[in-house]
């Protein structure tokens, strides 16, 4: 599904100096890596501030906690997305409030999000699914005439831009008052390990996550409010510094394999090609399908018989997960999510992905779907 092997090999010298770098200053924790990468991630992102952390969860966590998110409080998000979204909500034992998605682009339903605010909604949490935005338009318009502040889980479209309405221009993770994202080896922009960032252009927001995830100090050993110890070490730092020079080439590659596989299985009937949404640009962490006929789980069972991998992103929706049984969803209140569980399937999807490579792939499935 991700050649890592094979992006790395491209710029092992860069990352062998910026291994060894830090290597010969000692500064595994925090330190000017660190320090230096949320600058230059800031840069990017055109956000004010990038307050690292260790990993995705603990970003979304931290975002949260900054708000004052405490049980009896509600939050918004989706179930269509990896757990960790909700998880954080219910962690922090506030309730999570799940809407349905759109069918076409899988991402959260603004107005499904406008008709669940109550007096105890704190925040919400739309997630930029598969490498492309949810609609900040909508979302913006509900979060400033509700005064409900979004935090936007970027984890999957770092680098998407969004043009949409009313001058609302920029990139993912920026429009809310605070984004997360995650490093995770598999991410677009991945580490060697596990990593994750806040960003906001809100001063007092970034000072209250930056002390959260520093043990709640903002002076040593003087604790105003409970934190947590979260932190992205030196090594990944330095890691996602080079990585991060490359990232615009490393869309640019997910992009072109995307038209590739395109142009490969659009005339093939039974399945529908990933939809594009119009304001907002894709940076394709996942090539996802929809199988019609309830065929899907058979096309996979017969791309592995023929060594070719693939994965199913997500098989068990939120509002279904066991682990979230108090809060007694309606299986029919999200007929969308139930829907693409069954019938969503994601083709390998990387930097290192060739023309023989996609061809092979689309010829088992066009052959299976037509026999």
């Amino acid at each position: 599904m991700v050649d890592l092997v094979g992006q790395h090999a491209k710029i092992q010298t860069e990352l062998d100096e910026a291994i060894n770098r830090v290597m010969s200053t000692g500064a595994f924790v925090k330190g000017p890596e660190v320090a230096a990468f949320a600058e230059e991630l800031a840069e990017f992102t055109g956000a004010k501030h990038v307050i690292p952390c260790g990993n995705g969860t603990d970003a979304l966590q931290i975002a949260l906690m900054a708000l004052d998110v405490r049980p009896g409080d509600e939050v918004i998000t989706t179930g269509f997305t990896f757990i960790s979204t909700v998880e954080v909500v219910a962690l922090l034992g506030a309730k999570p409030v799940l809407v349905d998605v759109h069918p076409d682009t899988f991402t959260m339903d603004p107005e499904q999000v406008r008709s669940a605010i109550t007096p105890r909604t704190k925040a919400i949490v739309p997630v930029h699914l598969f490498g492309q935005m949810a609609d900040m338009d909508a979302l913006m318009e509900i979060s400033e005439s509700s005064g409900v502040p979004i935090i936007e889980d970027n984890a999957q479209a770092i680098g998407a831009d969004w043009c949409g309405d009313a001058n609302r221009h920029g990139q993912s993770g920026t429009f809310g008052l605070m984004g997360t994202t995650s490093f995770f080896p598999s991410k677009n922009l991945g580490c060697m390990g596990d990593g994750g960032a806040i960003l906001t252009s809100d001063d007092a927001a970034a000072e209250r996550c930056q002390q959260i995830a520093n043990h709640g100090m903002t002076k040593q050993y003087h604790h105003d409010v409970v934190g947590v110890n979260s932190r992205l070490d030196g090594l990944q730092a330095a890691i996602l510094r080079v990585k991060l020079k490359h990232l615009r080439g490393y869309i640019a590659a997910r992009q072109a394999a995307a038209v590739r596989y395109d142009a490969l299985l659009e005339h093939c009937s039974g399945l529908r090609i990933p939809v594009r949404e119009h304001r907002s640009s894709h940076m394709f962490h996942q090539y996802t399908l929809k199988i019609e006929n309830g065929k899907r789980d058979a096309l996979r069972e017969h791309l592995t018989e023929r060594g070719i991998p693939s994965g199913i992103y997500y098989p068990v929706p939120g509002h279904a997960q066991r682990a979230f049984s108090q809060f007694q969803y309606k299986p029919n209140a999200y007929p969308v999510s139930s829907k693409l569980a069954q019938n969503v399937l994601s083709l390998p999807m990387h930097t290192e992905l060739n023309e023989e490579q996609q061809q092979l792939i689309s010829d088992a499935i066009c052959k299976f779907i037509h026999q």
